[in-house]
């Protein structure tokens, strides 16, 4: 027969393990992950926004376009890194961290494509 202690201590194991078979605890999303993917998604908007600028005024604002592009580049490897940097993270769940990388690898392919564009063409 058990101990009062001892059946604390089972009641205990079985409040923290719940109702997740093996007691495996679900695993939260990375932070720096959360952050990569809300830069991406702001900086995949901002170049939407960009392309839209240039085609309605017919190429004639290259000055804002220019300036807000570096600016969405250095944004971009920004969330880059900190997607990157999410992986560092112990116990969670690195799927954030994956597509953050994914649109800002993205993102910046789409930069670097407009810039060798615009210098041939």
């Amino acid at each position: 027969m058990r101990t009062r202690r001892e059946r604390d201590i089972a009641r205990e194991t079985r409040k923290k393990r719940g109702n997740r078979r093996y007691g495996q605890a679900k695993l939260r999303p990375s932070r720096k992950g959360i952050f990569s993917c809300i830069l991406s998604a702001a900086v995949l908007v901002l170049l939407v926004i960009l392309i839209l600028v240039s085609f309605l005024h017919k190429g004639q604002s290259p000055a804002i376009v220019g300036s807000l592009g570096l600016f969405g580049v250095i944004i971009a490897g920004i969330g880059l890194v900190t997607g990157i940097r999410g992986f560092r993270e112990r116990d969670k769940n690195y799927l954030t961290c994956k597509i953050g990388i994914g649109i800002s690898g993205f993102v910046l392919l789409c930069f670097a494509a407009t810039f060798v564009r615009g210098l041939i063409g």
